[in-house]
């Protein structure tokens, strides 16, 4: 590997192999570094490749200034989130985690109290990645001797959520006001509480976690099977009326278009929470 440029005296810019640009991080590693030297691999700690020019380009320029205990434990939060959750996540986490982090600290440290509107519906919608903020703050205040509140850790797991489902921040919260709005039209549906410790509930989030996505990237459903449409519609009038109700809530709130068959899979979500519930059939 060879070095490109020094960032800091911790982080260097350089070339693999392939000639491809890392980023490559080791204690003293950018100390005296010069372009066109070879790397001391006995320094390298860690490598990290990005996506694509622009994401490497604003990583290094993040790293210049930035107090490198921040980066590491910004790296142990990813680390653990990957293990925990077991998925492939968008590089671009250790840019958007890290800037948040080191901004959360200086806020803490200047007195600035933050809320976040969205920490009831993170902790409901997304609890292993709202398990891994809590991790992360009590890992803050371990290392940095910095305390955050709660509403940190729902942020940082909505960094989690974007890195796991490739989105951006603005999508992810109005993913998650949209889950919240059409959660309120089947509590309205339903005449019992739900059950959110059940199965059907949680497969039904994780359907609506879709759903929204498919809405905010144009991408939903475009089939249309019949079939489907005509067994759900007939044995379950009721539950497909809610689901043109959430249908209803998405053409006027977003301007996307529910296709029949999405419904229909709603449908049988709904069937399936409304027993779990105990709501028994009306004759």
């Amino acid at each position: 590997m060879k070095i490109v440029k020094a960032i800091n005296n911790n982080v260097v810019c350089a070339l693999d192999q392939d000639g491809q640009e890392i980023l490559v991080m080791g204690k003293g590693i950018g100390f005296k570094a010069k372009e066109g030297q070879l790397l001391n691999k006995d320094l390298v700690e860690k490598v990290f490749k990005m996506d694509n020019q622009k994401s490497a380009s604003q990583f290094s320029e993040l790293l210049k200034n930035l107090p490198m205990e921040h980066f590491d434990v910004s790296n142990e939060i990813i680390e653990y989130a990957k293990d925990t959750l077991g998925k492939r996540m968008n590089q671009n986490i250790y840019i958007t985690l890290t800037d948040h982090i080191n901004f959360a600290i200086e806020r803490f440290r200047q007195g600035i109290l933050f809320q976040n509107p969205l920490l009831w519906e993170v902790k409901k919608f997304y609890p292993s990645e709202y398990l891994i903020g809590e991790y992360a703050i009590a890992l803050i205040e371990r290392r940095l001797k910095v305390k955050l509140n709660v509403d940190e850790a729902a942020s940082i797991a909505l960094h989690v959520v974007n890195a796991e489902y490739n989105t951006a921040m603005n999508e992810t919260m109005h993913i998650t006001m949209m889950i919240r709005e059409v959660m309120e039209i089947v509590k309205t549906f339903l005449t019992n509480d739900l059950d959110e410790e059940s199965l059907y509930y949680s497969r039904f989030i994780t359907h609506l976690k879709f759903l929204a996505q498919r809405v905010f990237t144009g991408e939903a459903l475009h089939g249309e099977d019949e079939k489907l449409i005509e067994i759900v519609t007939t044995l379950y009038p009721d539950e497909y009326g809610c689901s043109e109700k959430i249908a209803d809530y998405i053409l006027e709130t977003y301007g996307q278009v529910v296709p029949r068959e999405e419904r229909a899979y709603l449908t049988l979500h709904l069937k399936r929470i409304r027993i779990s519930t105990g709501v028994q059939e009306t004759i």
